[in-house]
């Protein structure tokens, strides 16, 4: 009987515990906030408010939008303020760059999985990373290496896209999609096959699998008050981190070792195209700075950049072709337009990824803008911000104290008849065209490509692959929903994923 009471007296004197430190950080999230004074964004709950509307938290700031573009949710530390007002994103990205960084305990968040890689970074090591990256990109051998990579891959996906439709079967296309980025990255980034589209690598689809789960159960860490509790204990979601992260380490670790000790005996530096190759022999110029951490945080914060942004846009691309098929068959009449104009007429994926040349993917105007109303509808990064290292006043005059966290939310501003018209809603890629030619928008209005010092070295480099396999899949193939009645929505993380699979069938289409 004593046992029993004392198990029932420590789940109660825990359970008051819990009550108090909930009650504590509610009081603390008010005090010294302003919450009543006008010339602060006006507030719209807390924090722990926001839990009950963490898996469609992206369509909950939307609704707050449509009333106040810019607005408030409190926190014990500071306030975080969201807005979707463009003059406040430009003077924030851009005018004040320098007094807005990524925030303690964003940083805190976000360093087991991203550690000191540049999306983790501000100041010297943001810059060093930054410089060394755009120095890589600008390059025409890595933009010739990495078109004959996108080449070769998109065969693969024609292929395995072509057996499920000759069997008339179905399958999930963002699946193929993110391993076909995967994929990508790694032979780009770092020269290697992992075989993820044929299934061949289990140590890559091992990977892939580990990494997603870390960048959702990380994203998690937002609403979840006690995750450093957890971690120190190393239980529930902090335990499945721990383990994802063992996986994801050892991995890069080994592929770090391999590449270092091939560099060791291969005297061609023409060979060196991939990117872990130029980082590594950059290295040996600071091998204290730049150590096997240091590149694992560089790698990992490139795969993210990389993989993710492309598989989701691609994944949504066809998930909007198939909701609108009218602009999938412009596109189509586009690809055989500027490809048989051009003399050519091929019947096979190889012939036809051989004919892409750089002007070619530059014609297609009509997909660069289908892919650009994909990437406003469905940014990757739905929602991004900064913190403020100075009281400031934003350019629509509400007041910002140091501290405080400002967040821009993509998928919220696609969705603002005052930023994009009443049909702000709509998937429509002619909003993109004038005379025939893409117009590209402001940075600061179409961010999904971020904007100001930090705006997206690989713009081109994501464009070109998505053009690439875009143009071949639909040049083969029609693409239908297997299920029109299925509800598709997101998945609540860094990158926006489709919540589940996106299933489809494919069509044959003539020659």
């Amino acid at each position: 009987m004593g046992i029993i009471l004392a198990i029932f007296a420590f789940i109660a004197l825990s359970i008051l515990s819990l009550l108090l430190r909930f009650s504590y950080l509610i009081i603390k999230s008010y005090y010294g906030k302003s919450f009543r004074d006008p010339s602060y964004a006006p507030v719209y709950g807390t924090v722990f408010h926001k839990l009950f509307y963490y898996n469609r938290l992206y369509d909950y700031h939307t609704q707050v939008a449509r009333k106040q573009p810019t607005f408030r949710f409190l926190a014990p530390a500071a306030s975080q303020i969201y807005t979707t007002d463009v003059r406040n994103i430009e003077h924030v990205l851009q005018e004040k760059f320098d007094k807005y960084s990524k925030g303690g305990y964003n940083q805190l968040v976000m360093k087991d999985l991203f550690g000191q890689g540049i999306f983790n970074v501000d100041g010297e090591k943001w810059r060093q990373q930054r410089m060394l990256a755009s120095h890589e990109f600008s390059t025409r051998d890595l933009q010739d290496f990495s078109s004959s990579v996108f080449k070769t891959n998109t065969v693969k996906v024609v292929n395995a896209v072509s057996e499920f439709a000759i069997a008339g079967g179905i399958f999930d296309m963002q699946d193929m999609m993110m391993k076909f980025t995967l994929d990508s990255i790694f032979k780009v980034a770092f020269g290697v096959d992992l075989n993820c589209l044929d299934g061949s690598s289990k140590e890559g689809t091992i990977f892939m699998k580990a990494f997603d789960e870390s960048n959702a159960l990380v994203y998690g860490r937002y609403k979840d008050p006690f995750w450093q509790l957890k971690k120190l204990l190393n239980i529930g979601s902090e335990a499945s981190i721990s383990d994802n992260l063992k996986v994801i380490d050892g991995f890069v670790n080994k592929l770090i070792n391999e590449k270092r000790n091939l560099l060791a005996v291969q005297q061609d530096y023409n060979q060196k195209e991939d990117l872990l190759s130029r980082f590594l022999v950059a290295s040996e110029e600071d091998p204290e700075k730049m150590n096997d951490k240091y590149l694992r945080d560089i790698i990992l914060n490139f795969i993210c950049a990389s993989k993710d942004p492309s598989g989701t846009t691609l994944s949504w691309f066809f998930y909007m072709l198939c909701k609108n098929p009218s602009v999938q068959e412009k596109i189509v009449q586009e690809v055989r337009d500027i490809t048989e104009n051009e003399g050519y007429e091929v019947t096979n994926p190889d012939d036809f990824v051989a004919i892409i040349t750089e002007e070619t993917i530059e014609r297609m105007q009509y997909l660069h803008a289908a892919l650009a109303e994909t990437m406003r509808l469905y940014p990757a990064v739905p929602l991004d911000g900064k913190c403020a290292e100075i009281d400031d006043v934003l350019p629509d005059g509400f007041r910002v104290k140091k501290g405080d966290g400002i967040y821009y939310t993509a998928y919220a501003m696609a969705r603002m008849p005052y930023i994009w018209g009443d049909d702000a809603e709509e998937f429509r890629p002619e909003r993109w065209i004038q005379n025939g030619i893409f117009q590209p928008q402001s940075p600061f209005k179409f961010v999904s490509f971020h904007g100001g010092p930090r705006i997206c070295l690989g713009k081109s480099f994501a464009y070109r692959q998505m053009k690439i396999i875009s143009m071949a899949l639909l040049r083969f193939f029609r693409f239908k929903l297997a299920d029109d009645t299925k509800i598709i929505t997101y998945k609540t993380m860094f990158t926006l994923h489709i919540d589940g699979n996106l299933r489809l069938r494919a069509i044959k289409r003539r020659s």
